[in-house]
């Protein structure tokens, strides 16, 4: 047995959400993700793939200017499953960082189609990353996004 790690890059980041149109309309409209493709899926594949007992599940694809894929899921059960609590440091709550090129204007266009800012940006103040500006925002079921400005140099 070999004892080398076998992964060898990231495929997805993928998030269920309570509505997959208001999903779309966040990562396109408000993130500038371009909506690839949709799907549905459901039965017995579902069940032993992800261990979630529930009929169908709606996909989309959306992918970042660089190529990165989010996938979002809308399980029928919906609500019935449970939500993810709206503080960004609760256990097991996760975060999907963007590189942007002007972080005011990005949370300006996020608040612009109807989300928010969960705090205000500040400059990272020591290590690899100093200046960098960061903030979190929220999106639909509290879906949370950091923004990361790099300083420029």
């Amino acid at each position: 047995m070999s004892d080398h790690v076998n992964v060898f890059t990231v495929d997805h980041t993928g998030f269920a959400v309570s509505s997959l149109d208001a999903a779309i309309r966040f990562w396109t409209g408000a993130l500038g993700f371009t909506l690839e493709r949709q799907s549905e899926m459901g039965g017995d594949f579902l069940h032993q793939v992800t261990g979630v007992v529930d009929p169908s599940v709606k996909t989309a694809i959306v992918k970042a200017p660089d190529g990165y894929v989010v996938e979002l899921l809308q399980y029928s059960n919906g609500s019935q499953n449970g939500r993810v609590p709206d503080s960004a440091g609760s256990i097991g709550a996760a975060h999907l960082a963007l590189t942007v090129k002007d972080i005011h204007a990005a949370i300006a266009r996020v608040e612009a189609a109807g989300w928010r800012a969960k705090g205000s940006p500040l400059p990272i103040a020591g290590g690899p990353r100093k200046g960098t500006l960061v903030a979190y925002v929220s999106g639909p079921d509290h879906v949370t996004i950091e923004f990361m400005q790099p300083p420029t140099r």
